[in-house]
């Protein structure tokens, strides 16, 4: 791995933003063995965290996964054999539900969900010898991550080295509102397939949680954020939950060493939110190459490769955090 990092660029023979998303679904590399935890949380209920096991004494990298994603998602594969071939050790939680069981309580997981961020890192960094971590989120669990290192400012810097995020949806109504329009809605279809099988799940062991109808009516992001996401976890509606849970309003409290990338072509947010100098605080470096799709970078040629994604987060803890 060398000392200056490579701006990422898209290989010819995948052009668009949409091909660059999905092409890695089809490359993804083999899952590595992984070894899994079930924590009990403090309200009763349970997350699963999947480890690559390694020297004690090796760094501990910690992954949060995307919305529905999980440890099989091809950027954790990816991220997994990366940390293997240089011996760091590796912890990927999962958020509730996404293990592959049900989980036990009422709430879920959300694109703002600090305190289970909050909870999750302070539990890794005591069982770790009291060395900080390394922490990186893709998507939904970036934007979260992010969330969490700037309610934290510099308290942020006693349980982690720096935080990185991948294509994190930094303001969550531009990105709802952009996945209800045109082939967007393929990626949207998608997303409501499982929310709504598990939330089904959910509501036959918590009659009443929400209402059932408007969740299964919901065809867009805002529909079913307004029906199930905002009433399980306490926010007025889906517009409450966007605003409060967005990263974005939270990049200039941040002190820790930060990298936030965001590729221009991400069809889950236009380029027109992204964030720019002025809206962040000295710590966070934005990176915002032209290229790239939603969690794509796909790189090398015909059929390509996803090793750009692992080199590049792993690259920033080894050499620009401190």
């Amino acid at each position: 791995m060398t000392s200056s990092p490579q701006a990422y660029r898209a290989p010819t023979w995948l052009p668009g933003g949409h091909a660059q998303t999905l092409w890695p679904l089809l490359i993804k590399p083999r899952p590595i063995k992984l070894r899994r935890e079930r924590w009990s949380t403090p309200d009763g209920d349970f997350i699963d965290v999947d480890y690559l096991d390694g020297p004690l004494n090796s760094p501990l990298l910690v992954l949060f996964h995307g919305l529905e994603g999980s440890a099989r998602s091809h950027y954790a594969i990816s991220t997994a054999h990366a940390c293997h071939k240089i011996g760091w050790r590796l912890a990927l939680p999962h958020f509730r539900g996404c293990s592959g069981e049900l989980n036990q309580r009422p709430r879920a997981y959300h694109s703002g969900d600090s305190a289970e961020i909050d909870w999750i890192l302070r539990r890794l960094h005591a069982a770790n010898g009291q060395h900080r971590l390394h922490a990186a989120g893709v998507s939904l669990g970036g934007n979260a991550l992010l969330k969490w290192a700037g309610e934290n400012g510099t308290r942020a810097g006693e349980l982690v080295s720096g935080v990185v995020a991948m294509c994190a949806p930094l303001d969550l109504a531009g990105c709802g509102h952009h996945l209800a329009h045109g082939f967007n809605r393929v990626y949207t279809r998608h997303f409501l397939h499982t929310l709504k099988a598990v939330s089904s799940a959910r509501l036959q062991r918590f009659p009443g949680l929400f209402d059932e109808a408007r969740m299964r009516q919901a065809v867009n992001l805002y529909q079913f954020d307004d029906a199930v996401t905002a009433p399980v976890h306490g926010f007025a509606g889906a517009d409450d939950y966007w605003q409060r849970a967005s990263a974005k309003p939270w990049l200039t409290s941040i002190t820790i060493p930060a990298l936030a990338v965001n590729p221009r072509n991400d069809p889950f947010l236009p380029a027109r939110y992204l964030p720019t100098a002025s809206q962040v605080s000295p710590s966070v470096r934005l990176e915002q190459p032209a290229t790239g799709g939603h969690v794509g970078f796909v790189s090398g040629a015909f059929p390509g490769n996803l090793d750009w994604l692992p080199q590049r987060l792993l690259h920033f803890f080894l050499f620009e955090t401190s």
